[in-house]
C-alpha cells in the first residue's frame, strides 16, 4: 500500500510496501505526480512486471563509464589506451545525466556534433564504447534501464566505402629503392614483410623473437586488434627477411614503434613520389595477393585474422584484368 507524506512546501514523499517486493521510496515536487507514480508502481507490482529503476536514477553515465574503465580496460590488449580518450569525451558530454535520464536524442545529438569534427568511423567507435558500458551496467551491475538501451535506438554513422588502394606496377620496387636510398633498410624490410604476411602495423611493431619459429615457418601473434590470437604462416621470402635481421638484446625484432613506422613509411612514399598510399594499404595488397595465389577464404582469414567475410571483403580488391585472364 502506498503512503504519501508532505515533506515541506514543495516535497511529497511516496512509500510503497508490498509483500514480495523491496520497499520503494520516491520524492516529488507536487502531489499529483506522486499519486500517479504510486498508482503505476502498485499496478506493475500487482501484475508482476515491476522492476526497480532506482539504481538507474541514482547512477550517472559518468559512473558507469568509470566502472567499465576499472573492470574492463585492464583486460584489453593495450590496457584500454585507445578507449581512454573516447571515454573522456563521453563523460564530458553525457556524464552528468543519470542512466535513467539518458535518451536516444542525447546520443543522437552527441553523434551529430562529433561528426562535424571527426570521421564516421571514430564516432562509431565512441558510441560503441558507450553501448558496451551500458550493457555491462545491465548485465554485471544489475542496473535496469527503464527505457531500454538508448544506443540501440539511434542510427549509427554511415561509413564510407573501404579504400581500394593497391600497389600499381613498379610501386613496390620504387618503395624499396627509396627506402634503401634514404638508408632506411629497416623500413624497407618492414614493407616487404607486411606484403608477405598482411600483418597490421601494431602487430609488426610488437614482434618478438620468442614468438617466431623459423624452422616451422610460423609467427604467433598473442595480442591482436580483435583479441583473438593467431599463428601466421611465413613464406620463404618472409623467413629470409627475418633470418637476415641482427638479433637485438631487448628481444624485439624491429626495435621500432608504431608511429615511427608510419612516419618512416610516409618519408619513403614522398621520396618515391607515390601519392595516396598508407601503410595499412599494404595489408589490402597482401590480402588480395593471397587470393590471387589461389588461397580460399578460410585460408586467407586464418592468416589475416579477419572474423567475417564482410570484413575480409573490405580489404580485398582483386584486379579485374587478372580475373579476366582466369576466365579465358
Amino acid at each position: 500500500m502506498a503512503v504519501i507524506e508532505k515533506r515541506g512546501p514543495y516535497q511529497w514523499r511516496v512509500k510503497i510496501r508490498k509483500k514480495g517486493f523491496t520497499s520503494q521510496t520516491k520524492t516529488f515536487t507536487d502531489k499529483k505526480n506522486a499519486e500517479t507514480w504510486a498508482r503505476k508502481t502498485e499496478s506493475e507490482m500487482e501484475r508482476g512486471i515491476f522492476v526497480c529503476s532506482s539504481a538507474a536514477e541514482q547512477t550517472t553515465v559518468a559512473e558507469i563509464l568509470e566502472r567499465y574503465e576499472r573492470e574492463i580496460f585492464p583486460r584489453l590488449a593495450d590496457g584500454g589506451k585507445r578507449e581512454r580518450f573516447r571515454l573522456v569525451l563521453l563523460k564530458k558530454q553525457l556524464g552528468h545525466l543519470s542512466v535513467a535520464a539518458l535518451r536516444s536524442n542525447h546520443i543522437a545529438t552527441y553523434r551529430d556534433q562529433r561528426q562535424q569534427k571527426v570521421s564516421p568511423q571514430t564516432v562509431k567507435h565512441e558510441l560503441g564504447l558507450l553501448n558496451r558500458a551500458l550493457k555491462s551496467a545491465q548485465i554485471d551491475g544489475g542496473i535496469y534501464l527503464p527505457h531500454g538501451l538508448p544506443t540501440a535506438q539511434i542510427r549509427m554513422p554511415k561509413l564510407p566505402s573501404g579504400r581500394e588502394r593497391r600497389l600499381h606496377e613498379g610501386e613496390e620496387y620504387s618503395l624499396i629503392e627509396a627506402a634503401v636510398a634514404s638508408k632506411g633498410k629497416r623500413i624497407g624490410d618492414i614493407i616487404l614483410f607486411a606484403l608477405e604476411t598482411a600483418a597490421r602495423r601494431g602487430e609488426i611493431a610488437t614482434m618478438r623473437w620468442e614468438h617466431i619459429n623459423l624452422k616451422r615457418r610460423t609467427w604467433h601473434i598473442s595480442e591482436t586488434k580483435n583479441d583473438i590470437p593467431r599463428t601466421v604462416p611465413l613464406s620463404t621470402k618472409a623467413v629470409a627477411l627475418l633470418s637476415a635481421i641482427p638479433l637485438r638484446l631487448d628481444g624485439t625484432v624491429w626495435g621500432i614503434q608504431e608511429d615511427s613506422i608510419t612516419q618512416a613509411f610516409g618519408r619513403v612514399c614522398q621520396r618515391a613520389g607515390i601519392k595516396n598510399m598508407r601503410f595499412h594499404d599494404l595489408r589490402h595488397e597482401a590480402t588480395s595477393r593471397f587470393f590471387e595465389k589461389g588461397l580460399n577464404i578460410m585460408e586467407v582469414a586464418a592468416i589475416t585474422g579477419h572474423k567475417t567475410l564482410a570484413m575480409l571483403k573490405r580489404y580485398t580488391h582483386l584486379r579485374a584484368e587478372d580475373l579476366a585472364e582466369k576466365l579465358g
